[in-house]
């Protein structure tokens, strides 16, 4: 059975949240988000050459539901509209539409 979030799926959030990836001391890859200047999320990236690599661990990462990373990663769900989750549920102080 394949994971639901796959590394590939990782990546275009990465892109999508204008993350960054970071390597640390021990060579494990996090991707750190910010909004306006602040580390709001992140997620470790899993090594390996497989596409179907899981991160099933992201969602929580992220404060989504599964499907919400997916549409999140396949495009239905914006920046804009995750910034808007994040602010509804108490991670964001500033609310991301002003």
């Amino acid at each position: 059975m394949c994971p639901q979030i796959t590394k590939e799926h990782a990546l275009k959030i990465k892109t999508k949240l204008k993350g960054k990836i970071v390597e640390g001391r021990s060579g494990h890859s996090r991707v750190i988000i910010k909004f306006r200047g602040k580390k709001i999320a992140h997620y470790g990236l899993r090594r390996g050459s497989k596409k179907n690599l899981g991160h099933d661990f992201i969602p929580e990462a992220l404060h989504i539901t599964p499907n919400q990373t997916k549409k999140l990663a396949n495009c239905p769900l914006s920046e804009a509209d995750w910034l808007i989750i994040m602010w509804e549920k108490g991670y964001l102080l500033e609310n991301p539409a002003q």
